[in-house]
This record gives C-alpha cells, sequence and structure tokens, in this order.
C-alpha cells in the first residue's frame, strides 16, 4: 500500500470531540477535517460503531479517516452509546436508540459551521448495517453511503441463523460482543474519577445477546426491523455496495444492485471481512480512491463519472489448491452493465435422474469441519479446505470432466426431491471444484431448514416418509472451473460447526435432483481496473505480544468426540502517541460425538487487557452452549479486574426451548 503524507488541505484531529444526544448522552468521537474547514466548510463523513475507536479499529481508522480529510472532508468515527469512551448503555445491536443517535449525530454534523451540509455514512460489518438502517430513515443530510460486508435481511443472511438453520455464529457473535462491550473507556478520555463508575455501570447493565436472538427462531418482526429488504425503496441515498467472495456476506452486493431504485454500484472482490484497500487475498484495491469517486459526486456535485460505471463488479476467481489461507487468488475483474446481467445464462444439470435409485444421506455429525469460518477476518487459517473430508461423509452428485473451462457468476440453485424420517432436518449442499487429482475446493454452498422449505416466518414439520420439493439457494460466486475438472454437488443433512444440529439422528431419502448453474460468457481479462491501495500515514505501535492463530481438530477414541480448538490471539500493542496498551485473547472450542447431536456444545473464553503507566485493567468472558430436544441452554460469566483485583463478577444462564430448529 502506498502511503500518502501529503494532501491538498492540511489536517487537524480532535480526540474526543463530544457529541450530545438530546437525552443528554454524550458520545465520543474521533474527528479529522481540513484545518479551515470553518471557512471552506466540508461534507461530512460518518463511522458509528461499538468497536472502540481509541483502540479497536484504530489500525484501520488511522489509515482511512485522515485521507479522506485531506481532501477535503470531516472525517467523524463515533463510538456509540455504551462502547469505547461514549456515555450510556447499549442493549442490543441496530436497536432503535443507535439507529436514532446515528440519525442525531447527522443533524449535528450538518448543523456545524465547517459541514456544507451534505453527509455521508459508510462502514464494515456493523457499520455496513446500520449506514443502509439509517439510509432507510431517510435522515435529510444523509446524501450517500459506502456499505461493507453487510446485509439486507438480518434474519436469513446475517450471522443468526440461514436458510431457517441456527448458525453456530449467533453464540459465538454474541460471546465475542460480551467481551468487546465489557472494556472501560480510557481515563485520559473520561477522567480519573469518572471510567471507573461509567465502567462498572456498563458492566452492571451488559446483555449476553445469545438467548435473545434464539428467542425469535423464525423471521418475525424483531428481524424485519432494521432489514431494508422489507422495503429497499426506503433508501434515498446513493449506495456503493462492496463484498468479498471469502467473507460471510456474499449476497448483499446482488441484492442492492438488484433491488435500490436509489443510484447503487457493487464491487465483489477476493477478500476477506475487511475494507479492500488492506484486505486478503490479494488483489486488494484503491478502495480510498473509490470512495473519494463516490463521496465527490454525491456529496459536492463534482462529475466523477462514477453513474457510468458498471453497475456490478465482480473477481473471477480462478481454481486453485484447496488451502486454508490464500495470500492471492489469481482471477480477473468482469464488469456487467446491468444487474442482473442478461448475459448470464442459467444452465440446468441433472444430478439424479428420476430413473436411478434414490440416495440415502445419513451424515455422522461432524460432517462440516473442512468448511472454514463463517466470515475469516484474522488472516489466518480460516478458509475452507480440502473437502475431501467433508464429501466422503456426504451423498456426491458428479458431473462429467469439463471439455472447456466455465465461468460461474451468480447464485447457484439446487432442486430437490427428499423425504425424511423425522419431522425436523437440515440440509447442506455444496458446489465443488474437483481437480484432476481429486482434491476439491468448495465454490459456494446453501443450508435449509427442512421445515422452512416454504417461509422462514411459518415453519411447517415435515411428515415422516413424505416425499417433499426443496430449492436450495447456494451463496452468490464468481469462480472459474478448468477444463480437465469436474463439478461436485455434495449434500449432507449435518454441518457442523457452521450450523447447530437437528434434536436426532435423521436419514433423508433423496429421489431427485437438479442443479441451476449462472453461466457468464468466458473474460478473456480485467474487464475493469481499478487504481493500487492508498492510505495515510499507518498507526504508530510498538509491538508487546505478537499476534497468532491457532485451529486444532481432535478425536478422542476411548469415547468418539471431535473437538475443533481454535486460538486467536490478537497480540498486544502500544500506541505510541497516547500509550495505551491493549491486547485480546479468543478461545474456542466446538465439541460434538458423530453419532450424537444432542452432544453438540461449544465454549468461548475471551481475554482483553488495557494498561498504562502501572494502570491496568482486565476481562475475562467466557460463555457455553449446549441443547437438549426440547431447549438451547446458554450460559456467561464476565470477571473484571482492575490491577489484578476482581471489582466485577457477573453470571448469565437461560433455557430456550427450541421451535422446529
Amino acid at each position: 500500500m502506498k502511503t500518502v503524507t501529503e494532501f491538498a488541505r492540511k489536517i487537524v484531529e480532535f480526540p474526543d470531540m463530544g457529541i450530545v444526544m438530546p437525552d443528554g448522552c454524550r458520545l465520543s468521537a474521533r474527528v479529522w477535517m481540513p484545518e479551515d474547514a470553518g471557512d471552506d466548510p466540508v461534507p461530512v463523513i460518518l463511522e458509528h460503531l461499538p468497536y472502540r475507536k481509541r483502540d479497536g479499529t484504530i489500525f484501520r481508522d488511522q489509515l482511512t479517516h485522515p485521507y479522506f480529510a485531506g481532501h477535503g472532508y470531516a472525517s467523524i468515527r463515533v463510538d456509540m452509546r455504551g462502547n469505547g469512551d461514549s456515555e450510556g448503555l447499549m442493549d442490543d445491536e441496530y436497536s432503535e436508540q443507535e439507529l436514532q443517535d446515528a440519525c442525531d449525530v447527522i443533524a449535528w454534523a450538518a448543523s456545524q459551521p465547517w459541514c456544507n451540509g451534505n453527509v455521508g455514512m459508510m462502514g464494515i460489518s456493523w457499520g455496513g448495517f446500520n449506514c443502509l438502517q439509517v439510509a432507510a430513515k431517510r435522515p435529510p443530510a444523509l446524501k450517500a453511503v459506502i456499505s461493507l460486508c453487510s446485509t439486507v435481511d438480518r434474519y436469513a443472511d446475517d450471522i443468526h441463523y440461514k436458510g431457517g438453520c441456527l448458525l453456530i455464529e449467533n453464540f459465538g457473535w454474541a460471546s465475542t460482543m460480551l467481551s468487546y462491550s465489557s472494556r472501560p473507556p480510557d481515563p485520559l478520555l473520561a477522567g480519573d474519577n469518572r471510567w471507573r463508575d461509567l465502567w462498572l455501570t456498563r458492566l452492571e447493565n451488559q446483555s449476553f445477546l445469545a438467548p435473545l436472538w434464539l428467542k425469535h427462531q423464525h423471521r418475525d418482526a424483531y428481524w424485519k426491523r432494521g432489514s431494508i429488504c422489507e422495503d429497499f425503496s426506503a433508501v434515498k441515498a446513493a449506495v456503493l455496495s462492496i463484498g468479498g467472495w471469502h467473507d460471510g456476506y456474499r449476497n448483499t452486493v446482488s441484492h442492492l444492485a438488484t433491488n435500490i431504485q436509489a443510484p447503487v454500484k457493487g464491487i465483489v472482490g477476493p477478500w476477506i471481512h475487511k475494507y479492500p484497500h488492506y484486505a486478503g487475498p490479494k488483489p486488494a484495491i484503491g478502495f480510498l480512491q473509490e470512495a473519494l469517486r463516490w463521496w465527490d459526486r454525491w456529496l459536492k456535485g463534482v462529475d466523477t463519472g462514477v453513474e457510468a460505471d458498471p453497475a456490478y463488479r465482480a473477481y473471477v476467481m480462478d481454481s486453485v489448491r484447496p488451502a486454508r489461507w490464500h495470500p492471492e487468488r489469481p482471477g480477473r475483474w468482469a464488469a456487467e452493465q446491468e444487474w442482473p446481467s442478461p448475459t448470464i445464462k442459467m444452465q440446468t444439470v441433472d444430478l439424479i435422474p428420476s430413473t436411478e435409485k434414490p440416495a440415502i444421506i445419513a451424515s455422522p455429525q461432524s460432517c462440516g469441519l473442512a468448511g472454514g469460518e463463517y466470515f475469516p477476518f484474522t488472516f489466518g487459517p480460516e478458509l475452507p479446505g480440502d473437502q475431501r473430508p467433508d464429501d466422503a461423509l456426504s451423498v456426491c452428485l458428479d458431473q462429467p470432466e469439463l471439455i472447456e473451462p466455465i465461468d460461474i457468476v451468480g447464485a447457484p440453485e439446487v432442486e430437490l426431491r427428499l423425504s425424511s424420517d423425522r419431522p425436523q432436518a437440515n440440509i447442506a449442499v455444496r458446489l465443488c471444484d474437483v481437480h484432476p487429482d481429486g482434491a476439491s475446493e468448495l465454490i459456494s454452498y446453501g443450508v435449509l431448514n427442512l421445515t422452512h422449505r416454504n417461509s422462514h416466518e411459518f415453519p411447517e414439520a415435515l411428515v415422516p416418509g413424505e416425499t417433499v420439493s426443496v430449492r436450495v439457494v447456494l451463496d452468490q460466486c464468481a469462480y472459474r472451473v478448468p477444463a480437465g475438472h469436474r463439478l461436485r454437488v455434495a449434500v449432507s443433512n449435518a454441518y457442523w460447526p457452521a450450523i447447530w444440529p437437528s434434536p436426532e439422528p435423521v436419514q433423508l431419502t433423496l429421489s431427485t435432483a437438479t442443479l441451476n448453474l449462472p453461466l457468464r460468457p468466458l473474460a478473456t481479462g480485467d474487464e475493469v481496473t481499478f487504481a493500487e491501495p492508498e492510505g495515510a500515514t499507518p498507526w504508530a505501535t510498538e509491538t508487546i505480544r505478537a499476534a497468532n492463530s491457532e485451529r486444532h481438530v481432535d478425536r478422542d477414541e476411548k469415547t468418539g468426540m471431535v473437538t475443533l480448538s481454535i486460538v486467536d490471539d490478537f497480540g498486544e500493542v502500544r500506541d505510541l502517541a497516547h500509550r495505551l496498551a491493549n491486547g485480546s485473547i479468543a478461545r474456542e472450542t466446538w465439541t460434538i460425538h458423530p453419532d450424537d447431536p444432542l452432544s453438540a456444545s461449544g465454549k468461548t473464553h475471551w481475554t482483553q487487557t488495557l494498561s498504562r503507566n502501572g494502570w491496568s485493567v482486565r476481562t475475562e468472558t467466557t460463555a457455553e452452549m449446549r441443547s437438549d430436544a426440547q431447549n438451547f441452554i446458554v450460559s456467561a460469566r464476565i470477571e473484571a479486574y482492575e490491577d489484578e483485583t476482581l471489582v466485577f463478577e457477573r453470571n448469565f444462564e437461560e433455557k430456550v426451548p427450541r421451535a422446529l430448529l
């Protein structure tokens, strides 16, 4: 990445600008702007997050926000209430309070003498979600958003449920947020006499969100609120949507490019859950330059040509050997002026003709361990590996070797006719690229709770032995399968630890299967190009403990239990400017017996540390999830230490009844 140190406009930074909400709650903002903005007002770019500007997102903030400021913007990074250096309490993700706070910040910013009245909002993940949701509320000053790695449907395409199946990440992310939000404000900003009171009040009122999310197992009003797919027409701001093929949110760019009536463009690269100017796998792109083109057009009225850009720009990845991490993915950029594209045609392939004998699906509960993380973000061993171990536990429907290469661009679909011997069952469908030597690379996948075959809102139990027709929509992809390779559709009724297992062992009888494959004419080279990545001066730190990631799968030969162990040590660093040191370690274990779905359990343990000049705090958060045939059982614990003295502890435990899940 090229570091830019000289800008057209000199920058001034405010590390703790207070923005007081109508109810008196003070939000803390880090603000960069041209030093002459008072004389020559500029548009505002807002990022509104719970992830701590002081020590959480500072790496990416330092690359991004000064860059925007140097190009004539006031860039505002706000800690949401109840997090970081802001006052107040947070009770849930994307709450009405959170969205109203964002609207109030936008109104406040637009009224400042250094603002020209136009505001843009951006963010990745949580920030990508809430900028779309805020746009749907149409605050008058909000003219444009850039949403990365986000969703339009909080129920069907987030970290909670997928295809009506319970994602393990529902518990995993609740555990992560329990840890993230357990940290105090910085005493240098909050004050020596206030930080502890704010911290203890925050801890006393902190929620463990897993039980709340588990109580909404179907697509009810809870999930519809904040899902902009309920009314795409509500969004009037111009939307630039960006995603990555190695992220968990692969479908949003297509959904937005298809449905938003306001100006909209989409870009999908080969990336994990990161901003694309420093993301991997490479190639990264000049995201900040691309963002400036968007901001300049919609916030300054400059004709930058963005309206003539292709509707959908996607990186078509070449076939590679399966690996848990790829530093780079070879491929090429494809461009579609319209989306959906008239050049992409569905090809139908009969996987099991009606004349063939039905296939029996009875996968071990440990099937799925080759699937990788739901949304990789550590640049570590998180990607799907060789699929052969999972293929061996699935029904595999292989196609003949390809005579010519094909480009798959879009969402493959698989139509199945099957019956179940139990009233509730899950199904996982994977599309794989099988190399000549048998190596199997995951292209895309989809899952479905079969009781949700007709509706996520009103599921229906299966009648054992009765044949039903179902359609499984796989995630969007852009992938070239070379000549000499084969396509494989692998079907299983377990996919651990991506989804929580059914309450009983299940046997499915698969009578017919059809694959609908979106094929695009082969791209011969890059159909669009991007500038090389740039950024402002990186965050200045010293490393106290280096980061490290580990993954292990172990099978106890005595008990038969299979355990995936994950350790993500994010290291510890000290900020060279304000001298705050921060570190974190995440540990997870996911255990199951191949023959017993009720043996499934997940455990997490997070450690967070902050220190400066003899002052130190530490939080330890643990959580566990298991189930019986009738209930999910979740528990958690927070311990908070000041100078190694326990100053707070709290336990959570709750049972939540299962509802066709």
